[in-house]
């Protein structure tokens, strides 16, 4: 017999096997091209192996969802989350932020370092449903000491983040640092660029780009300054907050132009919600003038987890409610944030050969206010909730105590 022969037979016999899992009469949400379809998802071995029309997805399955009348997207990710829990203050479990959310990924954002990551890895990333990811933080504790990580001179050893990354760069995606006056005390810009030799080195001996996420709050240094330090891939968290020194720096004002260049060279700039980084008139504002958030993420954490942020798909329809279109806002929380994390080829999409990580949303009649890290709030019609969250092809069914 010959090979392609053989190839043939193996084929016909994966096509005949019965599917896995079938996802019918859903509206099937393709953020990558902008377009929304009635049709079927068929799933086999964790992966999406037919997207069809509605009744399309033939033959046998194991396990049926019934998706009429709901949103069917690529799996949601949250680039912005602290599931370090039990070692940082911070930290909520992971799967609460993850899939009894509706959420497949959560990156965490810096709650380990190079000292602990292994810890970390242990016990948060491999007991976890959800895929959990981590933007490894510069300093080598991590948030497990605080929020001062920044403040001596040898909390940074860049020798020891690089080593870590390289054997962990399956799940670290990148570097987190936190720019803020309480944070780098005395050290102004220099704990940056020294996340950024270290990103440019692990960039080189990896091959791929390898980019820094860094959280801006109260000056200094500067928001400019922090910006003009960026490149191409590299992302801001929290770049829609409220406090003075942000995004606009008078009333009335225009953008910052540095924030301008920033978004011009391929800066990314990411809700990262949190207890006090996310500001409806700051984002109504920047829409105004054009610059629209690249990713939508929580910064969900033990203090903002009952409010103001309570998980991702409310922080999602707070952007709805600011002016950003359904498209917009999927695209933030799937294709954008792979792109972000380098894993685009893999998940935040519904096409077929992709891991079968998928979302059922419901919009959900609600004229209850949202409210934003300001106490400010706004009121829509309508909220996203999540029903179910499909992680490599398992199905995760969400409690209402949990939605």
């Amino acid at each position: 017999m010959s090979a392609s022969h053989g190839e043939s037979a193996a084929r016909r016999e994966a096509e005949a096997r019965p599917y896995d899992l079938v996802i019918g009469g859903g509206l099937l949400v393709h953020p990558e091209k902008g377009t929304s379809a009635a049709g079927d998802i068929a799933v086999r071995d964790g992966r999406i192996v037919a997207v069809v029309e509605p009744g399309g997805a033939q033959g046998k399955y194991a396990e049926y969802l019934d998706a009429h009348g709901l949103l069917v997207t690529p799996g949601l990710i949250d680039l912005h989350t602290h599931v370090y829990d039990g070692a940082t203050g911070l930290g909520i479990a992971a799967d609460l932020a993850g899939v009894r959310s509706g959420v497949t990924t959560v990156v965490d954002a810096g709650s380990s370092g190079s000292d602990n990551f292994d810890d970390f890895r242990r016990t948060v990333v491999s007991p976890s449903a959800t895929r959990v990811l981590s933007w490894l933080n510069i300093s080598r504790h991590g948030l497990t000491r605080g929020s001062t990580e920044l403040a001596g001179h040898d909390d940074i050893r860049s020798a020891d983040t690089i080593g870590t990354i390289l054997a962990g760069r399956d799940v670290i995606r990148g570097v987190k640092i936190r720019m803020s006056r309480s944070v780098v005390g005395e050290n102004g810009l220099e704990p940056l660029r020294a996340a950024k030799r270290v990103t440019a080195q692990v960039a080189a001996e990896t091959g791929r780009p390898f980019p820094v996420m860094v959280h801006v709050g109260n000056a200094p240094p500067e928001f400019g300054d922090v910006l003009d330090l960026l490149g191409p891939g590299d992302v801001v968290t929290h770049a829609f907050h409220g406090k003075a020194g942000g995004l606009f720096p008078e009333a009335g004002s225009g953008p910052l132009p540095q924030a301008r260049d920033a978004v011009e060279r391929g800066v990314r700039l990411d809700v990262g919600h949190g207890s006090a980084s996310f500001a409806f008139d700051t984002m109504e504002r920047a829409l105004e003038h054009g610059i629209r958030p690249h990713t939508i993420s929580t910064d969900i954490h033990r203090k903002s987890l009952s409010g103001p942020v309570h998980g991702l798909t409310t922080t999602m329809t707070k952007l709805l409610a600011a002016g950003l279109t359904l498209n917009e806002t999927v695209r933030a929380v799937t294709c954008e944030a792979a792109e972000s994390i380098g894993l685009a080829g893999e998940i935040g999409s519904l096409a077929e050969g992709r891991v079968a990580d998928i979302a059922l949303l419901d919009r959900v009649e609600d004229p209850t206010p949202l409210v934003d890290a300001e106490g400010r709030t706004r009121t829509t019609g309508h909220r996203l909730t999540a029903v179910a969250a499909v992680r490599a092809g398992v199905t995760h069914r969400i409690r209402k105590a949990d939605a």
